[in-house]
């Protein structure tokens, strides 16, 4: 084999209806897929919106942890975030937005379509 030659991989064991789902349709919305991400959108889609420790403590995450994934979904335009005090304390809400919606809806659908390819 040449040094610049691809090695020769064993034949997909991955069914090919599937992989015809994937090709047809190949890109998840990758900032959604990540863990993380993923919930924050999934728990916003059902509550209106939460505060930060509602956040936090709903996903079991630290303060930097959650500050980094909410910072790409509102960079994104995902996710709203308000900050503002209650009394002399800091509050920062969060909410899904209707880009937000949209994204995960489409995130869904494209995974439940491979779903169902893999069960038939």
């Amino acid at each position: 084999m040449g040094k610049n030659a691809a090695p020769k991989l064993p034949p997909s064991r991955v069914p090919e209806r599937i992989t015809r789902t994937v090709l047809a349709d190949p890109v998840a919305d990758q900032l959604i897929h990540e863990r993380v991400r993923l919930a924050i959108v999934s728990i916003l889609a059902v509550n209106e919106s939460l505060t930060f420790n509602e956040l936090k403590n709903l996903l079991g995450s630290t303060d930097g942890n959650l500050s980094i994934h909410a910072r790409k979904l509102e960079e994104a335009g995902y996710i709203g975030c308000e900050k503002g005090f209650d009394g002399r304390v800091p509050k920062t809400t969060f909410r899904l937005t209707e880009t937000g919606r949209s994204a995960l809806g489409r995130y869904l659908d494209h995974m439940e379509r491979l779903i169902r390819a893999a069960r038939t």
